[in-house]
């Protein structure tokens, strides 16, 4: 899929679209970084010009280098495009908005040399204030988990186990877990793993890319995992803000298209028709609201 890889050395991946000077800091704590590393920042026809300042800022940095892409391919496409030209062992997919402490990639590789079948591999994801995002630990989200959840019904989980919700309760140990799905703010898997599954599919543009992902590299026969010990700040949203409908529509359509490709649910008709409607109708009613709250 890529160029031949170099032992010990990891590929860090950030999209950057119109991501703002959050950016700026991004960079800045991956470089920070004492383990051998090379940073691909692949540029979705940013036109805010903070990736022109980071490369102006890292010029001699060896270790950085600009793919620029004439329009913006999304998330996963653009991923795709910089493990193609990265020549680590170990891939590190971070969003633009996410800052790293300084023995991030180290520890990342100790917990993936922990277990050969670790194929994906999460970290603690967290506000900037320190507190744990959602999505760190996940399930499948099928239907019936996804009702549970916007229902609350997932509160009850721990006494009816049928109506357990995306979110995994807490753990109780602080080592390596497995989980079926990890944050896509930041995800790291070994190239072995990414090359093996085919990277993303490129049919998503923003959203559910990292479920799909993670479902995959499952299938695949690898485990996926989350480490609770390592912990990355992550200001949410940052990168979507300029064009709130724009990002909606897309992870409404990634909504979907996960759904149809992995749901049992969705090959009954009924079901499915159900679902497209539920979906379009939160997309319809949010952009309302959005633009009322905006007017």
């Amino acid at each position: 899929m890529g160029t031949e890889s170099i032992a010990g050395l990891t590929s860090v991946i950030v999209v950057a679209a119109d991501s703002g000077p959050l950016l700026r800091s991004c960079v800045e704590s991956i470089l920070a970084a004492r383990d051998p590393l090379e940073l691909l920042l692949v540029d979705n026809a940013s036109g805010d010009g903070v990736v022109e300042q980071v490369e102006a800022a890292h010029r001699a940095d060896a270790r950085l280098r600009v793919l620029r892409n004439a329009g913006n391919l999304g998330f996963g496409p653009a991923c795709n495009r910089g493990a193609a030209q990265a020549v680590g062992d170990v891939f590190v997919l971070l969003n633009p908005d996410c800052i790293a402490p300084h023995d991030f990639i180290g520890r990342v590789r100790a917990a993936l040399s922990s277990d050969p079948r670790i194929g994906m591999l999460g970290v603690q994801v967290t506000d900037t204030d320190g507190r744990p995002a959602r999505g760190n630990r996940r399930r499948d989200p099928t239907l019936r988990r996804a009702l549970a959840t916007l229902t609350g019904l997932a509160r009850l989980e721990a006494r009816w186990p049928a109506w357990q919700g995306v979110e995994m309760p807490p753990a109780n140990g602080a080592g390596v877990e497995t989980v079926e799905a990890v944050s896509g703010a930041c995800m790291i898997l070994p190239r072995a793993a990414f090359e093996r599954v085919g990277g993303f599919d490129e049919g998503y543009f923003l959203h559910a890319e990292d479920l799909d992902l993670c479902r995959r590299v499952r299938d695949a026969g690898w485990r996926v995992a989350i480490d609770p010990g390592t912990r990355v700040a992550h200001a949410q949203g940052s990168s979507s803000r300029a064009r709130p409908l724009f990002v909606a529509r897309h992870k409404h359509r990634g909504m979907w298209r996960y759904f149809t490709k992995f749901d049992p649910a969705a090959r009954n008709p009924l079901l499915r028709a159900a679902v497209w409607l539920g979906i379009w109708s939160h997309f319809v009613t949010a952009g309302l609201l959005k633009s009322a709250r905006r007017r």
